[in-house]
C-alpha cells in the first residue's frame, strides 16, 4: 500500500495528541474509520485537531470502566488522520479517520475543553510506517477460517477486493471492521507483527465459528 502523502513523517509525529476513548471503534494503519461526532467535548477535539496536526488517537476503554463518563483506558491505541470532514445542519460532524500509526500512552495530560489528551510513544510501532508486505504463515488457511466465520455469523465481505489485498492491509482492515469483541480487538491492536496478528485473528475466528456451530446444534 502506498502511504498517504499527507501523513507526517515518522520523525515528525507529535508527542502529545488528543485521545478518543470508544469501545469497539478501532482504526489501524491504512484503514478508514467513519465517525459521527455530536458531543460538545469531541466537537471541540475535532476543531482543535483540524487546526493543528489533524491527528486523533483512538483508544479503547477497559471493559470494567467503559460505561463511566471518564473510563480507564488501555495503554495501546492507534492514531488516525482526519481525511474527510463535513458539518451537518443539526450540529454534528461526520468525519473519516485514516489510520497512521499505533502508539503507547506514556501518561495522560490535563483535559482541554472537556476532551482527554495524552503524552505518547510511537517507537514500539515504527514498523507501522513501513507497511510491510506479505506476512501470513498460511493465507489460504486464514481465508478459509474467515469464510467459515462470515458464513456462520452472516457477515458480508467483498471477497474480490479481499483477494487483492496484501497480508498486512487485510489483517488491519479485518481488525478494525469485523464484529469482534472489544477485548479481542485490543489483543489484536497490541500484537506487533502481521504474522502474529494474523495467527491470533485466525484463532479468534475459529473459536467464534465453533461457538456458533455449538449454538446451532443445540437449537436442533
Amino acid at each position: 500500500m502506498t502511504r498517504n502523502p499527507f501523513f507526517p513523517k515518522f520523525s515528525d509525529l507529535p508527542r502529545e495528541i488528543p485521545i478518543f476513548p470508544l469501545a469497539g471503534a478501532v482504526v489501524m494503519p491504512g484503514v478508514q474509520l467513519p465517525l459521527n461526532i455530536f458531543e460538545p467535548r469531541y466537537i471541540n477535539m475535532v476543531f482543535d485537531a483540524c487546526a493543528s496536526t489533524h491527528l486523533l488517537g483512538m483508544i479503547q476503554p477497559t471493559s470494567e470502566t467503559m460505561t463511566q463518563d471518564r473510563p480507564e483506558i488501555h495503554r495501546v491505541g492507534c492514531a488516525g488522520r482526519i481525511t474527510s470532514y463535513s458539518e451537518t445542519n443539526d450540529g454534528r460532524i461526520i468525519l473519516v479517520l485514516t489510520g497512521v500509526c499505533r502508539f503507547q500512552v506514556s501518561r495522560e495530560l490535563e483535559e482541554r475543553k472537556g476532551y482527554r489528551c495524552a503524552s505518547i510513544d510511537w517507537e514500539r510501532f515504527a514498523a507501522d510506517y513501513h507497511m510491510e508486505g506479505e506476512g501470513m504463515a498460511d493465507r489460504e488457511g486464514f481465508l478459509g477460517s474467515l469464510k467459515t466465520y462470515c458464513n456462520l455469523r452472516g457477515v458480508e465481505i467483498p471477497w474480490d477486493d479481499i483477494e487483492k489485498m496484501g497480508d498486512n492491509e487485510l489483517t488491519n482492515l479485518l481488525c478494525a471492521h469485523l464484529p469482534l469483541s472489544p477485548e479481542d480487538k485490543q489483543a489484536l491492536i497490541e500484537t506487533l507483527q502481521t504474522v502474529e496478528r494474523a495467527a491470533l485473528m485466525r484463532g479468534l475466528l475459529d473459536m467464534a465459528s465453533a461457538s456458533s456451530m455449538r449454538v446451532a446444534e443445540h437449537r436442533h
